[in-house]
């Protein structure tokens, strides 16, 4: 029995991915990426030894590779600056913009137990309304640099 073909460069491109688009703070991390692809690439090929089907060796894998990264504290940036302030600069500055804004808002997160599911909480409102504030604030006193 020939093990699908997942190995470690598959895992590690999928994760490389989520980071580059959600969580840029660890897009370099490589101690992380290694550490995370080798387990999911690991457990991956163990669960399919062990007899489960691909569908739930893939499901395994992605449950090692992506926990803690379900909720992301640079979406919700970007998010609020898409939403909130998107009429003041131009598209293409709008991510650049929340890059910047996740080192001025990382005192904001403190305030908040992040779990995967954060996005489903009540908290989340007030996250958002939080992050909205400091953000004006910022642009006041900086402007849009």
């Amino acid at each position: 029995m020939d093990i699908p073909n997942k190995n470690l460069s598959y895992f590690r491109l999928r994760l490389q991915e989520l980071l580059n688009t959600s969580f840029p703070e660890k897009a370099h991390d490589v101690k992380f990426i290694d550490q995370r692809s080798g387990w999911a690439a690991n457990s991956y090929e163990g669960a399919f030894l062990a007899g489960n089907s691909p569908s739930q060796c893939d499901h395994i894998a992605d449950y090692i590779l992506f926990e803690g990264l379900h909720f992301s504290r640079f979406d919700i940036i970007f998010q609020v600056v898409c939403n909130e302030f998107d009429t003041r600069m131009a598209d293409e500055e709008l991510r650049p913009f929340a890059l910047k804004m996740l080192r001025v808002c990382q005192s904001v997160f403190t305030n908040y137990r992040l779990t995967d599911d954060f996005a489903y909480t009540a908290e989340f409102d007030l996250l958002y309304t939080e992050l909205t504030g400091t953000i004006a604030i910022w642009i006041e006193d900086n402007g849009l640099q």
